[in-house]
């Protein structure tokens, strides 16, 4: 843990999910503003480099000095063979969870380190099994916790997890955001090649 609280650990995301589970797993870092960039990925890259691509574009927009180490993030949902977004308003959402409900979806965070010196980059796959939501319970859920920021229009961590999760396969904290038990250890490693 000491090699990692010797660096400058700058986070670039605005999510308050993963910044609360860099938090939780006591690495100090500072918050950089978003970069303007605009978040789009060539058609033909595979699903688990989708979100690695995009966290390498983010990361490329900071310049940085010895000594610190950028970290960036993008988490997409699979679902049906594609990836569904963000939703764009409540109809939006309702839609991406009814196509959600009683189906298995894969959640895909890729992750960029980059230092002065180096990059590497890695994703988490998890792969989410939601039990079957009425529409009342999806209205609740969306009028409640209005899951507008996050990809596939829920957090599992809100009232929709508890309820509508029937299993994971993998890490739950990937579904979060942030499959921040990897990052821990690949971050020291990273350190350890510096």
């Amino acid at each position: 843990m000491q090699k990692i609280l010797d660096h400058s650990i700058l986070l670039a995301s605005q999510s308050p999910r993963r910044q609360m589970l860099l938090e939780g797993a006591g690495i100090p870092f500072r918050k950089l503003p978003p970069p303007n960039i605009e978040e789009r990925f060539p058609d033909d890259l595979p699903k688990e480099e989708i979100p690695v691509y995009l966290a390498k574009l983010k990361s490329r927009a900071y310049k940085l000095v010895p000594g610190q180490i950028l970290i960036t993030a993008d988490t997409i949902v699979w679902l049906n063979g594609k990836v569904v977004n963000k939703p764009e308003n409540y109809g939006d959402a309702m839609e991406m969870l009814k196509s959600i409900s009683g189906n298995i979806h894969e959640v895909i965070t890729g992750v960029c380190m980059r230092s002065a010196a180096r990059e590497e980059t890695f994703f988490s796959l998890s792969t989410v099994y939601f039990n079957v939501l009425s529409e009342e319970e999806i209205a609740y859920y969306l009028n409640n916790y209005k899951p507008y920021d996050k990809a596939g229009a829920y957090g599992i961590q809100e009232w929709i997890g508890y309820v509508g999760v029937k299993k994971i396969d993998g890490s739950f904290y990937n579904v979060m955001g942030l499959p921040i038990e990897l990052l821990y250890r690949k971050l020291e490693k990273f350190i350890d090649n510096e």
